[in-house]
């Protein structure tokens, strides 16, 4: 058996629990509905999971795309979260990979939250 067998086994393990996450985090998602404007004016429509807030003291956001490459893998995408005094919200970029890590952290915190609360209501 070739080495590369085995690394397909596992990129079809990845990709499969990928869409059942998906799946689960459709099931959780509000109905808020966040249009991004990415490089090159590229839009995505994205579903808010949560806002949540992260060990630093910050808040985050995760966004789910509904559509392209992303969205058929699963991609998650974190931004930065602030509101303007007129509640308008703000998104920003995480620039620096601690903080990235820190937020990353929190979003799965997040996540197992879920996944108990929804065991605990069956």
């Amino acid at each position: 058996m070739g080495k590369g067998k085995g690394k397909d086994k596992n990129k079809n393990q990845n990709k499969n629990q990928n869409q059942e996450v998906n799946k689960q985090l459709e099931e959780v998602i509000e109905e808020d509905i966040v249009t991004l404007t990415l490089d090159g004016d590229v839009t995505v429509n994205c579903s808010v999971i949560g806002i949540f807030e992260a060990a630093n003291g910050m808040e985050y956001i995760a966004l789910l795309p509904n559509e392209g490459e992303d969205a058929d893998t699963g991609e998650v995408y974190l931004y930065r979260y602030s509101e303007t005094e007129d509640e308008e919200p703000v998104l920003e970029n995480i620039i620096e990979d601690d903080e990235f890590e820190i937020a990353s952290d929190a979003f799965d915190e997040m996540l197992d939250r879920m996944e108990f609360d929804e065991l605990v209501e069956e």
